[in-house]
């Protein structure tokens, strides 16, 4: 009978072992589904990053918008030197004397014909404004249709270049406007990841390798500046 009751408590203290070893993983996964909700701080540091990552996204479009305004400039400074040149040529060639000769009706007609088709023609091409146009059309300022051709030549090259000129100061103002908001935007990422690093600190969280990098230290510098030769070929 001794031997009986020994071996009936060996039984149920292996079973009650058994029952206790599996009950630990039990408490252990209930415990694991229910983690402990963040703090104050650590809700803090996560919405910093996030508007930090977003800053981000926002700095590089706007230094891309800025690169491509500067492309701008360069492309409108090279329109507007071409067309000056081509007024510069044109001026020197009606330097040379014309005779002077009374002009026919057909011939006055002929003339207004052909200035029209050419200042219309590089109204489609973007070389003359509307209101450029608009002026040929009604034959104001240098516009009269009663001169030489060569001369009306030397006027549409000359107005060919000023309608560059004001495509290039256009093109500067809007790379100063981009430069300035690309700034702004490098500021305003420079303070959020430094927020965002004080943020992970104070929540007690290890620094990773990516949030302790330092702040995107890129500067447009300065804006494009205006050329000190720039000037209208001809008035």
């Amino acid at each position: 009978m001794e031997t009986a009751a020994v071996i009936w408590m060996i039984m149920l203290l292996a079973v009650a072992a058994a029952a206790a070893a599996l009950a630990v993983p039990r408490r252990e996964a209930r415990a694991n589904r229910h983690p402990a909700p963040p703090s104050a701080a650590e809700r803090y540091a996560d919405e910093v990053a996030a508007a930090a990552d977003h800053a981000a996204g926002a700095a590089r479009r706007s230094r891309v918008a800025w690169e491509i305004a500067q492309e701008d400039v360069d492309a409108a400074w090279a329109a507007y030197d071409a067309a000056d040149g081509e007024a510069r040529r044109c001026r020197a060639a009606a330097v040379f004397p014309v005779l002077r000769q009374r002009r026919t009706r057909a011939e006055i007609a002929d003339r207004t014909r052909c200035l029209h088709r050419s200042a219309l023609a590089a109204c489609r091409r973007k070389e003359l404004s509307i209101a450029q146009l608009n002026e040929v059309l009604a034959h104001r300022g240098p516009w009269n249709p009663r001169k030489h051709p060569v001369a009306q030549e030397t006027a549409l090259r000359a107005a060919v270049a000023e309608h560059r000129f004001a495509a290039y100061q256009a093109a500067v103002e809007r790379e100063r406007s981009a430069w300035a908001e690309a700034e702004q935007a490098a500021v305003a990422l420079r303070s959020l990841r430094a927020e965002a690093l004080a943020a992970t600190t104070s929540a007690g969280r290890d620094l990773r390798p990516e949030d302790s990098r330092r702040a995107e230290q890129w500067s447009p510098a300065e804006p494009v500046a205006r050329p000190a030769n720039a000037r209208l070929a001809v008035h």
